[in-house]
């Protein structure tokens, strides 16, 4: 049987998660909107879930990192309870990757090296923008960006206390290939001492 999707079986994949997400990664340059968009997951205090799509702004060889208003929910829920998921979806080529750990702030140097590298509107936006608080009218938050924009005339923005990275430290990958019928690949990684386990999972 031939079908269009590359099979995933245990021996293809790196021993190391980390490098076969930079694999994969590489391997959608130029077939995806943005690369970097992932569906971050978090939970309340009481397990309530959340998800939403966010930017994956860092990836290394130990860690994945995003930045945000720490007072939004998502920002709330985490300084509850640390812990968080990501999926990165690739349509082009039928994969998705599964990503579980725990999350800690960056430093405030990483927050600001990070904060210096964007567009000025967006800048002005993340003091503007009290994230996930009530907001009267449109017109309100337009009105805060000018008067930071005023503010901050002729002079760089500082990045605001409230605003800064995240990064999630993993304990757990999926790698997952479409294949027909919904016989799909699985691979996940788990800790095993000091390197990982692979194993095969029914899809």
């Amino acid at each position: 049987m031939s079908e269009r999707w590359i099979p995933l079986e245990t021996e293809d994949v790196d021993a190391n998660p980390f490098e076969q997400f930079q694999r994969w990664f590489a391997e959608a340059f130029g077939l995806m909107e943005d690369r970097e968009a992932v569906a971050l997951a978090t939970s309340s205090p009481e397990g309530a879930p959340s998800v939403r799509m966010v930017l994956m702004r860092h990836h290394d060889g130990h860690s994945f990192g995003w930045y945000t208003n720490y007072d939004s929910r998502k920002g709330r829920d985490l300084a509850a309870n640390p812990r968080a998921a990501l999926l990165w979806y690739c349509e082009p080529l039928g994969r998705q990757i599964r990503i579980e750990g725990h999350v800690e702030k960056m430093s405030d140097a990483e927050s600001d090296a990070y904060f210096a590298t964007r567009h000025r509107g967006s800048q002005l936006g993340a003091h503007a923008s009290h994230q996930s608080q009530p907001l009267a009218s449109r017109e309100e938050l337009e009105e805060k960006v000018e008067e930071f924009a005023a503010l901050y005339k002729g002079r760089d923005v500082p990045r605001p206390s409230f605003w800064g990275g995240y990064r999630l430290t993993p304990n757990r990958f999926e790698f997952w290939q479409h294949r027909e019928s919904r016989l799909h690949d699985r691979i996940v990684y788990v800790p095993d001492g000091s390197s990982w386990r692979r194993e095969r999972q029914a899809p």
